[in-house]
């Protein structure tokens, strides 16, 4: 190991050893901004890079920055839900359909959870193995499934506090080393004086691409997260958390896309599978593939703990508490089993970023029906301009998007 080596482990060291410092794990606030960044970076901030090369090539961070966009627009959606649909929706005395909508919203929901926590630990397994002679597919459909297990028992033993020390330890873990990538990819590309590079692309229209970019949606999910969180944290403090959890995530997203294009270069042609950014970052720092192994591993299990908590508060919430958290987690683990035995991973990101965009949809439309009910003047002419816009956007990607392979 030489010195650059020693110097990316300190850096994720030292990041681990603060975060994970009593004073502020036990903060209420960084607990509740936990479940959605770990949602949203665990979700795809690996695989993204080689996906994005695949659709966009040499446009890739442009096209990071569409996809934050269009996760940061629905984003406002689910945080003026947070603060002023929540009280009409408990009160059961809203204004028409509403009742109905958030039906149909939490159920889409709970299915699309159900999917993402397959792909998480499923991506989990995928990362763990790949520098063993154990990668293969079935082998890693037996060690997610023995993780979902642990998950589900888990959550059925200990109950959300159980999952969200789980969660903050891991998610305390992977900033750590994400920080420590972000920076030896940085000193990477200032040693070799090289920013961008010419990638090649898809063989698509652009209509196509975009297609594909709507089924990337998965990898900046999770923010909604907050929305059913309400049994713990106040409603500001939701929205306030959400807030940041985004922005962070985003900058996070952008800034890696960004200083990875040039390590691109060296990605086999057509390989954009989920390990494949493991076996180029050797070009980078010899320590760098054992270190983003290890964060891939924190990465999807705090997302896959995250949408755990999200869904079994669903169905606490759609149940009225007549199912526990306790209780819906082992059966909600046991679909997701399943799930993993049923399709390959690019078909579950496609899948799970088609259910999440109708989730989305949904949340829209929630969200035009209160902004008629509690919103007066120009302000709500323009927010519901904005709602029903995003709402068709999303429709859009509901229909047309399919998996960037």
């Amino acid at each position: 190991m030489n010195i650059f080596d020693g110097a990316i482990v300190l850096i994720a060291l030292l990041l681990t050893g603060i975060t994970m410092l009593p004073k502020l794990r036990n903060n209420l606030w960084w607990r509740a901004t936990v479940t959605p960044l770990a949602s949203i970076i665990g979700s795809g901030f690996l695989v993204v890079a080689p996906l994005l090369a695949s659709v966009a090539g040499s446009y890739a961070v442009i096209a990071m920055m569409m996809i934050v966009a269009l996760a940061y627009a629905v984003g406002h959606v689910i945080r003026f839900n947070i603060l002023n649909a929540e009280v009409l929706e408990a009160s059961h005395n809203g204004p028409t359909g509403l009742s109905a909508f958030a039906r149909v919203s939490n159920v889409s929901l709970t299915v699309a959870y159900v999917i993402s926590i397959a792909f998480y630990i499923r991506l989990l397994a995928s990362f763990a193995l790949s520098l063993t002679p154990l990668a293969g597919d079935f082998t890693e459909d037996i060690l997610a499934t023995i993780i979902l297990a642990g998950i589900g028992l888990v959550g059925w033993i200990r109950g959300l506090k159980g999952l969200e020390i789980v969660e903050t330890i891991s998610v305390s873990i992977k900033l750590s080393i994400i920080v420590a990538l972000l920076v030896a990819l940085f000193a990477y590309n200032l040693g070799t004086g090289q920013w961008t590079a010419d990638l090649p692309h898809a063989d698509a229209d652009s209509l196509m691409r975009l297609r594909m970019l709507g089924g990337m949606l998965l990898v900046v999910q999770g923010f909604e997260t907050s929305r059913y969180l309400g049994a713990a944290y106040p409603a500001e403090m939701r929205s306030r958390t959400m807030l940041w959890a985004q922005l962070s995530s985003g900058v996070i997203y952008l800034l890696f896309v960004a200083l990875i294009v040039p390590v691109l270069l060296y990605l086999p042609a057509g390989q954009a599978d989920e390990t494949a950014i493991i076996g180029i970052s050797g070009q980078v720092a010899w320590v760098l593939p054992i270190l983003l192994v290890f964060a891939a591993l924190m990465s999807q299990l705090s997302a896959g703990i995250a949408d755990t908590v999200g869904a079994g508060g669903l169905v606490a919430e759609e149940t009225d508490r007549r199912v526990s958290e306790q209780l819906a987690y082992p059966v909600l683990i046991a679909f997701s089993i399943a799930l993993i035995w049923m399709f390959n991973i690019f078909e579950v990101i496609a899948i799970a970023s088609r259910t999440f965009a109708f989730y989305y949809m949904m949340e829209a439309v929630i969200a035009f029906i209160v902004a008629r009910e509690v919103l007066t003047g120009h302000k709500r002419v323009v927010q519901l301009v904005w709602f029903a816009s995003l709402a068709i956007i999303l429709a859009s990607v509901v229909v047309f998007a399919v998996p960037a392979e």
